[in-house]
């Protein structure tokens, strides 16, 4: 998103309009108007005036310059500020076709004053007119990209507000205890200036440091679960990794073929198991080559096995281990289906008949459920709140630290605190953070 523009509109003197449902052939689109024109907007293409607020109403859709028919649908007007966005806002349900949602763009794009949207433009301006805070807007762009159950359950409490409340509760605290040292420094010259006490002030300290430890609890794994949990197929070349992935991926991801080195670079595909999100990395076969494709391509294996959150490691069932195991990697032996002698305590699959699939799945969800305790609890699930976290903690144990005769320098720390905090709902200059995180959201957002 265009900021500079943005910033420019401050209470969208413009008004602007996207397709905020799916583009292409579907039963039903929605189209969404906001501004100060947008009841106008409403009008030209129903000839009607007025319309219920948050009520839905049946109309005809025509082209106000030619007045050709458009479509019939349902028309939703909000008024402001009980909108999404704060300010005047309608939406046009109307059949999903292409030629239709074309067709009411081309009418909307032509009437005075309008303009389409920009990605996150609708966002940007419910954040410009306090209907979301930053935090919110990121968890709606993670519950957009949400495609799991755990990711959307995440997702929905951060957009719903849970980690700002939270913030909110804490920065509440910081500011008490820096109007309480503020009133020291400001009444120290009074007679009776010892009545106000540090000790009060420390306490609401400490228990912010305390509730800020809490809530980064989990923070890792919560990053994780917005992630996904990475899971590296490894092995000889023509043990079956690509047969594997695409056994578990149920669609043709990875080429399948008898000759060596096929695959080189890593192929990712990601696949949702017992509601956790799990990404699957065909990593090229691991051997000496001179070729230096394939080279750089062995090169690219060990080192995702090596980041990724597990390696499996393939080899044939039956037969010799070419090379060692990477240390903590599961080993799955493959092609059990060719009847070769199998260890009963060993993990064994078949791509071909699908054996030993679920067994694998299950290994998989439940080393995902692992890394990602705690993850579902914790509300940190971006790196951006987690360091403003990490800062305000500092920078209150910094406080803490401080003596009876360093008070200016606890109320500094405590102001940085009150700073960082308010950098995760926006209250401060975050420029350089804005434009990343409405250019996530897509245009009808």
């Amino acid at each position: 998103m265009n900021l500079n523009r943005a910033n420019a509109l401050p209470s969208g003197r413009d008004t602007i309009f996207a397709l905020a449902s799916g583009a292409g052939r579907a039963a039903i689109a929605v189209i969404r108007i906001s501004g100060p024109s947008a009841a106008a907007g409403l009008a030209a293409l129903t000839g009607k005036r007025a319309f219920g607020a948050r009520q839905a109403t049946l109309r005809a859709l025509s082209d106000p310059q030619s007045g050709e028919r458009l479509d019939r649908g349902l028309v939703l007007w909000f008024p402001h500020p009980k909108s999404f966005t704060g300010e005047d806002m309608g939406e046009l349900h109307v059949t999903g076709g292409r030629a239709v949602t074309a067709g009411l763009l081309r009418a909307l794009a032509r009437l005075p004053g309008f303009r389409p949207a920009e990605p996150g433009e609708f966002a940007w301006r419910a954040f410009l007119n306090g209907k979301l805070d930053l935090a919110e807007v990121e968890g709606l762009a993670d519950l957009v990209d949400a495609e799991t159950a755990a990711q959307r359950r995440q997702a929905l409490r951060i957009a719903g507000g849970e980690l700002s409340r939270r913030v909110e509760a804490i920065r509440a605290q910081v500011i008490d205890a820096m109007s309480e040292l503020e009133a020291q420094i400001d009444f120290s010259d009074v007679e009776d200036a010892e009545a106000f006490s540090l000790k009060s002030a420390r306490e609401k300290i400490a228990a912010a440091a305390a509730e800020i430890r809490l809530t980064l609890t989990g923070a890792i794994g919560a990053a994780r679960l917005r992630e996904g949990f990475e899971v590296a197929v490894t092995g000889p070349p023509n043990v079956g990794k690509s047969s594997l992935v695409n056994s578990l991926a149920k669609r043709e991801i990875a080429i399948v073929s008898p000759l060596p080195g096929t695959t080189r670079d890593a192929i990712e595909v990601f696949v949702e198991v017992d509601g956790l999100p799990i990404t699957l990395i065909d990593t090229a076969g691991l051997r000496e080559t001179q070729d230096p494709i394939e080279k750089e391509g062995v090169a690219r294996a060990r080192r995702r096995a090596a980041e990724a959150d597990l390696a499996l490691w393939l080899q044939e069932a039956g037969g010799a281990a070419s090379e060692t195991p990477p240390k903590g990697a599961l080993v799955v032996l493959t092609k059990a289906d060719l009847g070769a002698a199998l260890d009963p305590a060993a993990l064994a699959v078949s791509a071909k008949t699908g054996a030993g699939l679920d067994a694998l799945l299950a290994l998989l969800a439940a080393a995902a459920r692992q890394r990602f305790q705690g993850a579902e609890a914790s509300l940190v699930a971006h790196e951006r709140h987690r360091a403003a976290l990490v800062d305000t903690l500092a920078a209150l144990e910094r406080a803490l630290e401080q003596g009876q005769s360093e008070i200016e320098l606890i109320a500094e720390d405590l102001r940085l605190a009150e700073r960082a905090l308010s950098r995760i709902a926006g209250r401060v200059d975050v420029e350089e953070v804005l434009s990343g995180i409405f250019a996530r959201l897509c245009v009808g957002k």
